[in-house]
Protein backbone atom coordinates (compact mmCIF):
# COMPACT_ATOMS: atom_id res chain seq x y z
CA UNK A 1 0.00 0.00 0.00
CA UNK A 2 1.27 3.51 -1.12
CA UNK A 3 0.92 6.25 1.48
CA UNK A 4 -0.35 8.10 -1.44
CA UNK A 5 -3.48 5.60 -0.59
CA UNK A 6 -4.06 6.70 3.06
CA UNK A 7 -6.32 9.18 4.06
CA UNK A 8 -5.72 11.52 6.37
CA UNK A 9 -7.55 11.35 9.54
CA UNK A 10 -7.32 14.61 10.70
CA UNK A 11 -9.62 16.12 7.89
CA UNK A 12 -12.22 13.10 8.06
CA UNK A 13 -14.11 15.17 11.23
CA UNK A 14 -13.87 18.46 9.37
CA UNK A 15 -15.37 17.54 6.63
CA UNK A 16 -18.66 15.42 8.15
CA UNK A 17 -18.86 18.59 10.63
CA UNK A 18 -18.68 20.46 7.28
CA UNK A 19 -21.25 18.68 5.63
CA UNK A 20 -23.40 18.49 8.98
CA UNK A 21 -23.72 22.28 8.97
CA UNK A 22 -24.57 22.63 5.67
CA UNK A 23 -27.23 20.40 5.93
CA UNK A 24 -28.62 21.80 8.89
CA UNK A 25 -28.40 25.19 7.36
CA UNK A 26 -30.50 23.73 4.29
CA UNK A 27 -33.19 22.33 6.24
CA UNK A 28 -33.71 25.64 8.35
CA UNK A 29 -33.99 27.96 5.39
CA UNK A 30 -36.70 25.54 4.11
CA UNK A 31 -38.42 25.23 6.97
CA UNK A 32 -38.03 29.39 6.84
CA UNK A 33 -39.46 29.62 3.98
CA UNK A 34 -42.25 27.41 3.77
CA UNK A 35 -43.33 29.24 7.13
CA UNK A 36 -43.27 32.71 5.30
CA UNK A 37 -44.89 31.56 2.36
CA UNK A 38 -48.23 32.25 3.95
CA UNK A 39 -47.37 35.96 4.85
CA UNK A 40 -45.87 36.91 1.69
CA UNK A 41 -49.03 38.55 0.72
CA UNK A 42 -49.43 40.95 3.30
CA UNK A 43 -52.09 43.57 2.11
CA UNK A 44 -51.00 47.61 1.81
CA UNK A 45 -53.23 49.70 3.10
CA UNK A 46 -53.22 51.96 0.18
CA UNK A 47 -54.40 49.34 -2.28
CA UNK A 48 -55.03 49.85 -5.55
CA UNK A 49 -58.82 49.50 -5.31
CA UNK A 50 -60.94 51.08 -7.67
CA UNK A 51 -62.15 53.27 -5.19
CA UNK A 52 -58.34 54.70 -4.63
CA UNK A 53 -57.05 54.54 -8.05
CA UNK A 54 -56.42 57.73 -9.78
CA UNK A 55 -55.46 57.10 -13.97
CA UNK A 56 -54.36 59.84 -15.74
CA UNK A 57 -56.78 60.50 -18.99
CA UNK A 58 -56.59 63.15 -22.14
CA UNK A 59 -59.37 65.48 -22.42
CA UNK A 60 -61.41 66.56 -25.63
CA UNK A 61 -58.86 69.73 -26.39
CA UNK A 62 -55.53 68.23 -25.26
CA UNK A 63 -54.73 68.36 -21.74
CA UNK A 64 -54.02 65.60 -19.74
CA UNK A 65 -56.25 65.13 -16.39
CA UNK A 66 -56.57 62.91 -13.23
CA UNK A 67 -59.71 60.86 -12.46
CA UNK A 68 -60.79 58.37 -9.69
CA UNK A 69 -61.20 55.27 -12.14
CA UNK A 70 -64.83 54.95 -9.80
CA UNK A 71 -65.92 57.86 -11.63
CA UNK A 72 -65.40 55.53 -15.28
CA UNK A 73 -68.13 53.39 -16.47
CA UNK A 74 -66.96 49.96 -17.44
CA UNK A 75 -67.59 49.83 -21.17
CA UNK A 76 -64.55 50.81 -22.66
CA UNK A 77 -63.26 50.10 -25.74
CA UNK A 78 -59.76 51.53 -27.56
CA UNK A 79 -59.73 54.29 -29.68
CA UNK A 80 -58.08 53.68 -32.77
CA UNK A 81 -55.65 56.52 -34.31
CA UNK A 82 -57.95 57.88 -36.92
CA UNK A 83 -60.78 58.72 -34.22
CA UNK A 84 -58.47 60.25 -31.89
CA UNK A 85 -56.88 62.72 -34.62
CA UNK A 86 -60.44 63.71 -35.64
CA UNK A 87 -61.60 63.97 -31.43
CA UNK A 88 -59.09 66.17 -30.68
CA UNK A 89 -59.58 70.14 -31.03
CA UNK A 90 -56.88 71.62 -32.29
Amino acid sequence: MNNNDKIPSGNLPSRRKFIWNIGIFSVLAAVAASVKLPFSKIKNSNSESPENKIITMLTQDGKLVQVNEAQINSCRRKVNNHELQNWIKK
